[in-house]
């Protein structure tokens, strides 16, 4: 099989092009490393078992001669190039709009062309302001105000949510929706916010660990390699098309308890550091409080609960990141 990934030499891109390879499939990437990196694709790009499977190409998927060549060959596509991360989001707003609205749109047109099943990664930034768990995939979505550019993203991605059921219901384009939760593990940065990646490398140079706010809201965090198959498995199911699915863990964790469990785990002389939002982010910004998903939907569908638990992510991290010297 041939396998597209927008976005394919990113952190989770370049874990489920190596997943596909390992399988023997053929894999093509795109991604304008805007946040990607060759680097994470680097040891399976120079495998001799890969050399004649894997492609690369460093260019944008607003490049419509390559996309259409790309989408073209292709039996699928995963389309996970998107703007990522609160910092980036807020430091490049007019930027993230485009790819992610526009960008989706371009794939979408591309895939109904040649009639390509597409699985369009969306974010569980579409709930905005929920205070209760579990989030359900048909609860009632609430944001702030324009004014706060947090929820750009957000709503974005709730555009591209649309955008591809509209192209379901009106073309028959075979779609998958899925709203990934704090998906973490090697290849992840925390230039751009990612808090794990971010807290791991503070702990492991002894520095404080930042903690924006009061440390009271909670996540939920999913390994990398568990959010691969449950996309795999979502693309191979035909009951998932034209759905929308969640795909997060199921242990609820504050961002000080957190912060607190990475010292512990990487036994850090770190102390912790709460900086208040104003000081951390633009003022325009806007936490989410809680961000807890149901899978019980994709549970049912493909099987899918998270195998590997936040000690075990956490171990996982840290040596991924001493192995790189931080």
């Amino acid at each position: 099989m041939r396998i597209l990934i927008t976005g394919g030499a990113g952190f989770i891109g370049s874990h489920l092009a190596q997943a596909y390879l390992e399988r023997g499939d053929e894999v093509y990437i795109i991604d304008d490393l805007s946040t990607g990196s060759l680097d994470n694709i680097k040891a399976f790009q120079e495998d001799e078992r890969f050399r004649d499977r894997f492609f690369v190409n460093t260019d944008t998927i607003f490049n419509h001669d390559l996309m259409l060549e790309l989408t073209g060959i292709s039996d699928v596509v995963f389309h996970l190039a998107a703007a990522v991360g609160v910092r980036y989001i807020l430091e490049n707003p007019l930027e993230s709009i485009k790819i992610n609205i526009q960008g989706t749109e371009k794939v979408l047109e591309l895939c109904a062309k040649f009639k390509k099943k597409v699985l369009i990664a969306s974010s569980s930034e579409v709930y905005g302001k929920h205070l209760h768990a579990p989030l359900i995939e048909t609860d009632n979505l609430i944001y702030g105000p324009s004014s706060k550019s947090r929820w750009s993203y957000a709503a974005s991605k709730l555009m591209d949510e649309f955008t591809a059921l509209a192209y379901y219901r009106t073309k028959g384009l075979k779609v998958i929706i899925t709203r990934l939760f704090n998906t973490v593990g090697p290849r992840q940065t925390g230039a751009y916010g990612m808090v794990i990646p971010r807290f791991v490398t503070q702990a492991l140079k002894n520095e404080p660990l930042t903690i924006y706010g009061d440390g009271t809201q909670t996540r939920t965090f999913t390994y990398v390699r568990d959010v691969v198959k449950a996309l795999m498995s979502l693309m191979e199911n035909e009951d998932a098309v034209g759905e929308v699915f969640n795909i997060g863990g199921t242990e609820e964790i504050s961002i000080l308890e957190l912060a607190k469990k990475i010292i512990e785990k990487t036994g850090s002389a770190s102390a912790l550091d709460l900086i208040p939002y104003s000081e951390a982010f633009e003022k325009d910004f806007e936490d989410m409080q809680r961000r807890v998903p149901g899978i019980e939907k994709i549970k049912k569908t493909v099987g899918f609960e998270p195998e590997t638990d936040l000690d075990t992510i956490l171990k996982l991290v840290a040596e991924y990141m001493r192995n790189r010297n931080f």
